[in-house]
């Protein structure tokens, strides 16, 4: 019987079926690219052309020959598959953030946490709920009169986010994550201008200062920058100058205050200093002359603010209490009881206790050569005590008149390889220089600010002068 001429026109779906699954891949790609062709034909009539004809498919490997009707191509659509999988879903919209109500609170004289808390709407629930998960939170204890507070609430009255305000430039940010509180520093940067202020004395620093503009504050800075070499109580002479280079900051276009001073010059007696700050590798500041050498001493002469020398170094004084013949080894400041008490120098605490008549005492090691003994303190500072090392400047307890004391003062003492020395007398080295690795770091630093100042002195000089011509 002999075959009928459809045989190979069989729906392309049942031939493939007859084939190994290799063989229709190949078949498919071919299919594919012929369907492609059909659909950008250039013209219809050569499209229908080509359509009306059986289309001839040789398979590989086997060399058998398919022939295939245009519209079987047709039926079958080429992705067939892809219809069979899942759409891309839309996403689901994110919800709105929720608004909340912010209202500011300014601290006033005998405000306390909760009372501020009820002022907002809040209970002490939620004041203890705050502290309990937060930690830092522990830092609204010490709020202070003009400190603000603000509290963000939801619509339904719960706290979300709280603001401590510390001053202009630091605030505490407490926010509300996943049922807890978290705690964020937030710190705003000033803008710095660089100032400038000359003077000459007629009567005072401080006078001569205010003339200029200077805040007192700024004006004692100046004073403890030089203090090491001029005694403004003694050596002011009128006719004595002055010019500062210092940072003003600025906040939202407004003045906040004043930064460190950057370099300053002073003329006492026709003696001219110059001093520049320098932070250090480390990030220590201090000043020092322009070739490096440090402008100050390494102890303070008097470690604290004192309104007379009530007894003075002595070998051969007689005791006011034991009515004897001792040597008085220190100097005695007088000063109002509480008066903070000083460090002199850089060292490590030696004893800080109580010592027979000298009552609660300070020893510090100053290094293998110094020793400074501080006596009849009232009390101790806090975290004094035996071991403890402290800085130059930092107060380690306050005058007192306990032991073997008339009133309230302070002892000092002074020693210099385990001799005692008179404190006011005794030369006192000079601090540490700049290291000699640090110099090129120094020089690279401090000239460009050396450099301002004395354009700033030409300028101020010429203004002068020019002043001067127009009068005359």
């Amino acid at each position: 019987m002999e075959p009928s001429e459809n045989t190979n026109k069989k729906p392309i779906a049942a031939l493939l079926r007859q084939y190994p699954r290799g063989h229709v891949i190949a078949a498919g790609s071919l299919v594919l690219g012929l369907s492609l062709l059909l659909a950008f034909s250039s013209s219809e009539g050569t499209s229908s052309s080509r359509q009306s004809q059986p289309i001839a498919l040789k398979l590989p490997d086997t060399g058998q020959v398919l022939e295939l009707e245009p519209a079987s191509l047709e039926a079958q659509p080429p992705f067939e598959a892809a219809e069979n999988s899942p759409q891309p879903q839309a996403p689901e919209p994110e919800p709105e953030p929720q608004t909340l109500t912010y209202t500011t609170f300014t601290v006033k004289s005998g405000d306390s946490l909760s009372v501020l808390f009820k002022r907002a709407g809040l209970s002490d629930r939620d004041l203890y709920e705050l502290i309990d998960q937060a930690p830092e939170a522990r830092a609204l204890r010490r709020i202070m009169p003009g400190n603000e507070i603000t509290f963000g609430l939801t619509p339904e009255g719960e706290l979300e986010e709280l603001v401590y305000q510390r001053d202009q430039l630091r605030s505490l940010r407490f926010a509300r994550q996943d049922d807890a509180f978290a705690s964020e520093e937030l710190e705003r940067t000033p803008d710095v201008q660089i100032a400038y202020r000359r003077a000459t004395i007629d009567s005072s620093l401080f006078l001569a200062g205010q003339r200029a503009g200077m805040t007192d504050n700024l004006t004692m800075e100046l004073a403890g920058i030089f203090g090491w070499d001029i005694d403004f109580i003694l050596d002011i002479r009128r006719g004595d100058t002055f010019s500062v280079l210092f940072e003003e900051h600025f906040l939202d276009g407004e003045k906040i205050g004043n930064g460190p001073i950057l370099a300053a010059e002073f003329t006492n007696r026709g003696k001219t200093f110059r001093a520049v700050r320098y932070v250090s590798a480390e990030g220590d500041a201090n000043y020092f002359t322009p070739e490096g050498r440090s402008m100050r001493r390494a102890f303070l002469r008097t470690p604290v603010e004192f309104t007379r020398i009530s007894s003075p170094f002595n070998p051969n004084r007689r005791h006011p209490v034991l009515n004897t013949i001792r040597a008085h080894k220190g100097t005695d400041y007088a000063a109002p009881r509480g008066t903070p008490v000083k460090a002199s120098g850089d060292g490590r605490i030696k004893l800080a206790g109580r010592k027979g008549g000298y009552g609660n005492t300070v020893i510090i090691q100053h290094g293998q050569t110094y020793e400074t003994l501080y006596a009849h303190l009232n009390a101790f500072h806090r975290n004094i005590r035996s071991g403890v090392r402290v800085k130059q400047g930092q107060i380690i307890g306050y005058v007192g008149s306990t032991g073997l004391a008339t009133g309230p003062h302070l002892h000092y003492e002074f020693y210099v390889n385990g001799s005692v020395r008179n404190p006011v007398t005794v030369e006192l080295p000079q601090a540490e220089s700049v290291p000699s690795s640090e110099l090129a770091r120094f020089k690279s630093q401090v000239q460009p600010i050396m450099a301002e100042l004395e354009q700033y002195h030409r300028e101020t000089q010429l203004a002068s002068v020019g002043n001067e011509l127009r009068v005359n």
